[in-house]
């Protein structure tokens, strides 16, 4: 982390006027008493965790390049010495490893959605090794879960199948169903993209089965680190069916997955979802309703600072070029909005 260019690069960041001050202020203090030999507790761990979701919201609205720079100098300056710190019992340093696994997670994340995909595979693993010597039942798979859905996004599916299946195994009966569940769901798209039809029909329904039996529960902090499971099952829903071939029930699970997330909170994925909404419509021959689409899609992008977004936007106007030649005003209309967002962007 120390080698990377960015740190240096942006001396103040703008993240930083978004943070609660005084929560930061003591959060800097607890680790300087650490660091000065302090026996670290449960206040500390409260506090990083405060930290990483006060990140991860942060990441969930304005996008991962934002503030990517003070999470990383974060991770180096408090959360690396809290990980050699001494701790009143080996519960409490097992907890702080975990939630640094979590934020090691999260940087991996965002490095993914600059489109670092190879700095991003290594905080994943970092993460995975934080996760392991943790303890925590179902955060080791966790991680190889998230490692399988970056290999399938890049079209790199060698191993991702074996990813999910061994997430599966590691979490399965060991965390809240509704934890389950998204196992469950990267393992039915896993199966997908490997042409196994029945198998991941199947694994959708465990999905789902998941969620009914785990109505009500509380799901553990590392497991929240796209929101809520419901929104995530049906986004990854969506993705199943879309390697099957079935458009017209991808873009049905894709609007609902965006309806079931608090826009406000997570823009960059609900625009997304709406993105891939809007594809499957294209693929389905409604151009008209797929511009429509695009159009709220892009309601949600002012203000994301993400590479994905941005290569969505690009996309979305190749797509439409045969139709702006053949004189559709809504594509037409949706391009000059689009040439106007990556000149800003």
């Amino acid at each position: 982390m120390r080698r990377r260019r960015f740190l240096t690069a942006s001396a103040y960041s703008m993240a930083a006027t978004a943070l609660p001050l005084g929560h930061v202020k003591e959060t800097a203090e607890r680790t300087a008493a650490v660091r000065s030999g302090a026996t670290a507790g449960a206040a500390e761990i409260t506090a990083v965790r405060d930290m990483v979701a006060l990140f991860t919201e942060m990441d969930e609205r304005l996008g991962g390049q934002h503030g990517r720079a003070a999470f990383v100098q974060y991770l180096i300056t408090d959360i690396a010495p809290l990980c050699r710190a001494r701790f009143h019992n080996d519960g409490l340093r097992r907890q702080m490893l975990s939630v640094a696994s979590c934020a090691a997670h999260l940087a991996g994340w965002k490095a993914y959605d600059s489109g670092e995909q190879g700095l991003a595979q290594r905080y994943y693993t970092q993460s995975f090794a934080l996760a392991v010597e943790s303890g925590e039942p179902g955060q080791d798979g966790f991680v190889m879960r998230t490692m399988s859905q970056q290999g399938m996004k890049l079209h790199r599916p060698e191993r991702c199948l074996d990813l999910a299946e061994t997430g599966l195994a590691r979490a399965a009966g060991h965390v809240p169903a509704r934890a389950e569940a998204l196992f469950d769901i990267t393992h039915a798209h896993a199966l997908a993209k490997t042409g196994r039809r029945r198998q991941a029909v199947a694994a959708v329904e465990a999905a789902r089965t998941a969620l009914d039996d785990g109505l009500g529960e509380d799901v553990p902090f590392w497991a929240l680190a796209w929101g809520p499971p419901e929104a995530t099952v049906a986004s990854r829903t969506a993705k199943v069916h879309q390697a099957l071939g079935d458009h017209r029930r991808a873009g049905q699970h894709y609007v609902r997955a965006a309806a079931s997330r608090p826009a406000g909170t997570y823009a960059r994925i609900v625009a997304l979802d709406l993105v891939a909404a809007a594809e499957s419509q294209l693929k389905q021959g409604g151009v008209e309703e797929a511009c429509v689409t695009w159009s709220r899609a892009m309601d949600h992008m002012n203000g994301v600072a993400s590479a994905r977004t941005r290569k969505a936007v690009r996309t979305m106007r190749r797509d439409l070029a045969p139709y702006r030649t053949r004189g559709l005003r809504c594509a037409a209309e949706l391009d000059e909005r689009a040439t106007g967002f990556l000149a800003s962007a």
